[in-house]
């Protein structure tokens, strides 16, 4: 916290004065509401008692004596000069030592707001650096003619200081809304990452780390298996053969929860993706037949092993038919 500087407030009426000790401008006007009254969701203005000047910098609001003495404005209060008067009574109440330039003369009341600006210019015309952009306004919409005449200026004169008050709200109004850019910008990219780390950390999808597909947590389906069933012209014709056989393992009471469907549209999906499936299935087993087909026959190995055998017994019958005399050695003998 900076050094405490002491200062004094009051309401534009100046009936309530107090003395307080704040270290900025923000601060003032904190607590200078807290005494005054004034509620916490009121705009608030600061300006100098004395003249007017509005404050809205803490380094002009540091530069300032010790015990100067700031007017707090509402939203539709405005600042006052002040006139002192004395009938011989003045010692009798405080009141009657200040009071409202419109409380003491009904013709000053009507004086335009811009010809009190206008004085204070014409008594200082660095003032105009304190001014709020309502007032400079102001300056600009008054007639150059008139503001000339009060502030004894020539007419060229006072044109320049209206076209460069003007040049200067142009400038405040750039910055304004380049801020105001920026803060969407800013709360666009916030959103953007908010969205995005919401989505990373939602249930509704966990990834498979074994080969880093997406799979839904509540069907077991992938994420793109859903996306083509659900959004797809034929999705059967775009699935593989093991998304195909996923689907009609599943049935059409899972699949209907699934996807959201009536009975009758998750069955006709079913049927769909059976037919391509069986129809899958033909077609491989279609090559595989044609595959064997290709090949040359191949015997067993204990077939090729018995083959001569057969041959030896085929040629001893043949001997024994050519030479019926010969007998068995039994026949021999006897």
């Amino acid at each position: 916290m900076g050094d405490l500087r002491p200062c004094k407030v009051c309401n534009f009426k100046r009936q309530k004065s107090h003395g307080l000790a704040v270290p900025s401008l923000e601060q003032l006007r904190i607590k200078g509401s807290e005494f005054l009254g004034i509620g916490p969701e009121s705009s608030v203005s600061v300006v100098l008692e004395q003249d007017g000047t509005f404050v809205e910098d803490d380094i002009y609001f540091l530069c300032l004596p010790s015990n100067t003495k700031f007017m707090l404005l509402g939203e539709q209060e405005e600042w006052r000069p002040v006139r002192k008067i004395d009938g011989g009574t003045a010692w009798m109440t405080r009141d009657s030592m200040l009071l409202e330039v419109d409380a003491v003369d009904g013709s000053i009341s009507q004086v335009e707001p811009w010809w009190i600006l206008a004085q204070k210019l014409k008594q200082d015309l660095s003032s105009i650096m304190h001014m709020s952009e309502a007032h400079l306004q102001t300056l600009v919409d008054i007639p150059c003619a008139q503001l000339a005449s009060t502030l004894n200026f020539t007419e060229r004169k006072a044109a320049d200081l209206q076209e460069n008050v003007q040049r200067a709200l142009d400038r405040k109004e750039e910055v304004r809304q380049s801020k105001e850019l920026l803060q969407l910008y800013i709360k666009a990219v916030e959103k953007q990452e908010s969205q995005a780390a919401h989505d990373s950390q939602e249930g509704a999808g966990v990834v498979d780390d074994s080969n880093g597909v997406e799979v839904d947590s509540v069907s077991g389906f992938m994420t793109r298996t859903l996306m083509v069933l659900k959004g797809k012209t034929s999705p059967e014709t775009r699935l593989s053969t093991e998304e195909l056989q996923a689907v009609v393992t599943t049935g059409a009471a899972a699949m209907q929860q699934v996807l959201g469907w009536d009975g009758p549209r998750t069955a006709g999906l079913l049927q769909a993706c059976q037919a391509e499936l069986s129809g899958r299935l033909e077609q491989v087993q279609a090559i595989r037949s044609l595959s064997c087909m290709g090949q040359p026959d191949i015997q067993p190995d204990n077939q090729s092993d018995n083959q001569p055998d057969i041959q030896e017994e085929e040629e001893e019958e043949e001997e024994e038919k050519q030479d019926p005399a010969a007998g068995s050695p039994a026949d021999t003998q006897g």
